[in-house]
């Protein structure tokens, strides 16, 4: 039987992989540790100093792999074709989990299976995946309880200095995935936002895209509070809240000069409805 036509445009999606030399790592192990420096250390000592790292956050709440799946989503488009994206949220690590490599729009990824690479894999149909050869690049005596060190490390500088996909992984036909939630459209018109992530400003990002409120006038609910959709925050004043579209093209409750979080109680996985303004 010959290949279907997806594993054929996956097979050569693997085949054209060409590295930049960059490297990018995601992790939830914050900065107050060792760990994220120990990580730079073997992918320099592993692929020469000549690469590149560069740190996309490491403040991923522990264990949340649908937040590093969400900043993953929205980042990696941003950098050049040819980066390695090390992914390292993995409350599995140790066990039976495999260890995936996938090429999805000239970009390569390092990362548990574990569903944090499922919103790039579902905006890329065409994406390669594998299962990392784990033997063939861990350091020797690896921990059990450190893959981020002893096999992502390795496995992410072995890509970024030219070997092919298909040497460290075995290809594979799909991988667990997280799946972001939708935003629910509402009888009269509504919608049914959900907080998807909070920034460091307290902003509550919703899940709902720029197009959906691209035409007329919004207003975002919570509870007694209403929020008129602006477009930016210097636009009220000081301690009002607002809703606008921030730069993930999704629409946001802010408070100017503070946070919403806290003067609205929200975090992630609540909700917040959006109304058409009278």
């Amino acid at each position: 039987m010959s290949p279907s036509p997806r594993s054929r445009a996956a097979s050569a999606a693997a085949e054209d992989w060409r590295p930049s030399g960059v490297v990018t790592l995601l992790t939830d192990f914050g900065v107050e540790d060792a760990y994220v420096g120990v990580m730079k250390g073997v992918i320099a000592s592993a692929g020469g100093a000549d690469l590149r790292v560069i740190d996309l956050t490491h403040a991923v709440a522990p264990q949340d792999v649908r937040g590093a799946a969400f900043h993953l989503a929205h980042a990696w488009r941003y950098f050049p074709a040819g980066t390695v994206h090390t992914c390292v949220c993995d409350p599995g690590v140790g066990t039976e989990r495999a260890i995936l490599v996938a090429v999805a729009g000239g970009h390569a990824f390092v990362a548990p299976d574990n569903g944090l690479l499922g919103p790039v894999l579902d905006a890329e149909p065409r994406a390669w995946i594998g299962r990392l050869d784990v033997d063939r690049v861990a350091l020797p005596d690896r921990s059990r309880t450190f893959h981020g060190r002893d096999v992502f490390a390795p496995a992410a500088a072995r890509l970024a200095g030219g070997t092919a996909p298909g040497e460290l992984a075995t290809a594979v036909d799909d991988c667990e995935r997280v799946e972001l939630p939708l935003p629910k459209w509402l009888d009269g018109g509504g919608m049914l936002a959900t907080v998807v992530s909070v920034d460091r400003f307290g902003n509550l990002i919703g899940n709902v895209p720029a197009e959906d409120v691209a035409e007329g006038s919004w207003t975002a609910v919570v509870g007694e509070r209403r929020a008129a959709l602006h477009g930016t925050y210097g636009e009220t004043a000081a301690g009002e809240l607002i809703a606008l579209v921030d730069s993930y093209g999704l629409v946001e409750l802010a408070v100017n000069g503070g946070s919403a979080a806290d003067a609205l109680g929200l975090g992630v996985g609540d909700s917040f409805r959006l109304e058409r303004s009278a």
